[in-house]
């Protein structure tokens, strides 16, 4: 009878690369539309353009090949098509900036360069991450540093407020928000926290109304990094960067612990924070008049603190329509910030309503990846760390759209890839690197035994036969007494 191997699993680097040259068409395209629409002409550094981002995707790719063959073929693509579209909006409203806001006319160049080093920072960690399991011993290193870079803002001479916002630090010419690294090490240090004390959180402890709790010293390190997470709302006023850490660290718990009793209880705390969080903080307040009555006369014309951005990207909204003014034709200008906070509205107004939901169907497509991912990983400190950074892609992409659209409040997080910010594009990048490294484990196949070292288990084994037979000689033997 004949034996039927199981075939193995396709790489999918053939189709990575073909996905990845439809989205570099994409981004060109895009790219060469917003020129045209604007001087009538291409632009004159298009070549090099094209040139330069076709050499990183590509490399990005190749290292893939070389590093991480199993990588799943559809995450590189999409984050490549994010981050294209994203620097074709960028160059049509730094190109519109010249006129009318010159201090931000040189956003392009400057997202460009980000876009290089958040390239470079991904490959580096497929490079240096060859397991993804090895981070694993560095979960309590990662929580400090990310407690750090939470609270280093507060530290006078170093951090500094932006926009009502004390999250920013400044190194000489160079800024920084250290709150999108630690998002990074604060989910590696709750999944390798968590699949070591899991079992202990989901079975010890108390149980009160039906919900299981479990015990202080088991929750001790998580409450540490939760608390940290208020502070950064009470002390910097960082609306989502609070709510985006506490989301993350629920979603794990429960990931984790398999009790639904998590959401109840996450639910619970959220609704009591916020109701104490607007009756303590004025900003808090200003949040939810914006959000509720935006269009109240005093509420728009309030200075600092108003609506008027809400108001405008919502006419932006408005104007784009079904289908769009086209790239390059309307006035995403007029809206505060539209580069960064607002970008959606700016893409929304020339895109239209199509191609806004073809953004989010990438965002989804990706978060799907992750998740898929975080299914197919075999061991459960992946399966954790891979749930976090595509539930942190999701959830901030959530709370930008609904901040934006009037569902939720304004929160002040960036888009991910979309927005202009060197820190979120870094960090997004090595959340990419982490997913295509987690990936590649769960889609390579298990090694077969002739792939294994045998030797020291064979070795092992006969030592045991020959302690075996010694000691049934030694049983058999006679003693003969005088």
């Amino acid at each position: 009878m004949a034996t039927v191997l199981p075939a193995a699993p396709r790489r999918g680097r053939w189709a990575e690369l073909f996905l990845l040259l439809i989205a570099l068409l994409l981004a060109f395209m895009a790219y060469a539309q917003v020129a045209l629409a604007l001087t009538d002409k291409l632009p004159a550094d298009m070549t090099i353009y094209c040139a330069g981002f076709t050499a990183l995707a590509l490399a990005a790719h190749f290292v893939l090949r070389w590093r991480a063959p199993y990588a799943d073929p559809v995450i590189l693509p999409t984050a490549v098509l994010l981050n294209g579209i994203g620097l074709a909006m960028i160059y049509r409203l730094a190109a519109r900036y010249e006129i009318t806001n010159p201090s931000f006319a040189n956003i392009a160049t400057k997202q460009l360069i980000w876009t290089i080093v958040g390239v470079v920072a991904a490959v580096a960690t497929v490079l240096a991450v060859r397991d993804h399991r090895t981070l694993r011993r560095y979960t309590y290193t990662c929580m400090v540093l990310g407690l750090v870079g939470l609270v280093i803002p507060l530290v006078p001479g170093i951090g500094t407020e932006a926009y009502g916002a004390q999250i920013w630090i400044h190194i000489g010419p160079l800024s920084f928000q250290p709150a999108e690294l630690s998002k990074i090490l604060l989910t590696i240090f709750f999944a390798g926290y968590l699949v070591a004390n899991r079992d202990a959180m989901a079975l010890a402890g108390p149980r009160v109304l039906g919900l299981q709790l479990p015990r202080f010293r088991d929750l001790g390190p998580i409450a540490l990094a939760w608390v940290v997470s208020l502070g950064v709302l009470v002390f910097e006023r960082d609306l989502g960067t609070s709510l985006l850490f506490f989301g993350l660290f629920v979603v794990m718990l429960y990931v984790a612990t398999d009790r639904p009793s998590w959401i109840v209880i996450g639910l619970l705390a959220f609704a009591g924070g916020v109701a104490a969080a607007y009756r303590l903080f004025g900003h808090i307040q200003a949040r939810f008049q914006i959000w509720l009555d935006p269009f109240n006369t005093e509420v728009l014309n309030r200075n600092p603190g108003g609506s008027g951005q809400l108001v405008q990207g919502l006419y932006g909204l408005g104007n784009g329509g079904l289908f769009g003014t086209g790239w390059g034709r309307g006035r995403p200008d007029l809206t505060p910030l539209a580069f960064s906070d607002f970008i959606i509205t700016s893409l929304g107004e020339e895109l239209g309503l199509t191609g806004l939901v073809a953004i989010l169907l990438c965002y989804l497509l990706l978060a799907q990846r992750g998740f898929r991912t975080a299914i197919g990983i075999r061991d459960g400190f992946g399966k954790l760390l891979a749930t976090g950074l595509a539930f942190a892609l999701a959830f901030q992409v959530f709370v930008v759209v609904g901040g934006v659209t009037r569902v939720i409040p304004l929160t002040g997080l960036t888009t991910p890839f979309l927005a202009y910010g060197g820190s979120s594009l870094v960090s997004n990048w090595i959340i990419v690197a982490l997913l295509l490294r987690v990936s590649d484990g769960a889609r390579r196949p298990p090694p077969t035994t002739s792939e294994i070292d045998l030797t020291p288990v064979i070795a092992s084994e006969a030592e045991r036969r020959e302690a075996a037979q010694a000691a049934d000689q030694k049983a058999t033997q006679v003693v003969v007494r005088p």
